[in-house]
């Protein structure tokens, strides 16, 4: 009896360390003296993990040109939440490649040694932003939880929440950490012509949003300070180019021939964003210093 009970307890134990490989375990806390800023990965089993990223862009807000007002308001709330005053989430949306995760990285950059830290995360782990906050809740550090290139399709469940997270949730807000979010899509969810449909409008002419119109907007309305990049002119995607070519070493003048070889680098990728200017000097300077 008591050899069967034994076999019986062997067998309840393996099972058990079986379950216990295939449940997702909770998510640990790194390293924190190890970088600045972490990536949150999910892994076999769907066990989450911070990995530390080693190598950060050196990018300094000094070396972001023609977005003044955009640096100052992201700076300013960035520099406010650092000296743990009151300070929103952000929501940087616009056209590509005119700095919005650029300038996020060189707050991050200016603001590390005061205690910022940053923290990455994918669409597709939205769903675990409690358990990344629950993490960090009681650390000295001030966190930025950064999605970029952040957009939704119908029903995606990170879309709750993210929602839940920045406003409407029981659970109180986290002082140490804010969301910051960049995007091409000022409210975050597609909009189709058929959501037009569901306004109404009043006796005396007031527009109404219907439901559905309502529900794509609350979720950009809770980001509490919104940045809007725009499409560079001609002169200033040249102004870029020439600050580019300096930070990279390649400290000549621009001349009317090199003008027109970054020009027509912008018409052949058709944009002419902070993004096409830098592969240009890239480009140029590698060539110069060949």
């Amino acid at each position: 009896m008591n050899e069967k009970f034994e076999r019986l307890l062997e067998r309840v134990d393996q099972l058990v360390c079986r379950l216990e490989a295939i449940l997702p375990k909770p998510l640990g806390a790194p390293d924190w003296s190890s970088a600045i800023a972490w990536r949150y990965r999910k892994h076999s089993g769907g066990r989450g993990v911070l990995e530390p990223i080693r190598h950060i862009a050196a990018m300094r807000l000094s070396d972001l040109q023609n977005i003044d007002i955009q640096k100052d308001k992201l700076q300013r709330n960035t520099l406010q939440f650092v000296e743990g005053r009151p300070a929103n989430n952000v929501l940087l949306t616009g056209a590509r490649g005119t700095g919005k995760s650029s300038l996020i990285k060189a707050c991050l950059n200016e603001y590390a040694t005061r205690g910022l830290r940053l923290i990455e995360v994918d669409k597709a782990d939205l769903t675990d932003l409690h358990d990344i906050v629950d993490v960090v809740a009681s650390r000295l550090e001030r966190f930025i939880v950064f999605c970029d290139d952040l957009s939704f399709e119908d029903g995606e469940s990170g879309y709750k929440a993210l929602k839940s997270i920045l406003d409407g949730s029981v659970a109180a807000a986290t002082p140490n950490v804010l969301v910051y979010a960049t995007s091409n899509r000022r409210h975050l969810l597609p909009e189709h012509t058929k959501d037009n449909l569901s306004y109404t409008t009043s006796e005396d002419g007031e527009i109404h949003p219907g439901e559905v119109v309502e529900e794509k907007i609350s979720l950009s309305e809770r980001f509490g300070l919104w940045v809007s990049f725009y499409p560079f002119s001609q002169e200033e995607y040249l102004r870029i180019v020439e600050q580019w070519l300096h930070v990279l070493g390649a400290k000549v003048p621009l001349s009317q021939a090199t003008r027109s070889e970054a020009l027509v680098w912008a018409l052949e990728r058709g944009s002419r964003s902070g993004r096409v200017a830098y592969q240009f000097a890239q480009d140029f300077a590698g060539r110069a210093h060949g």
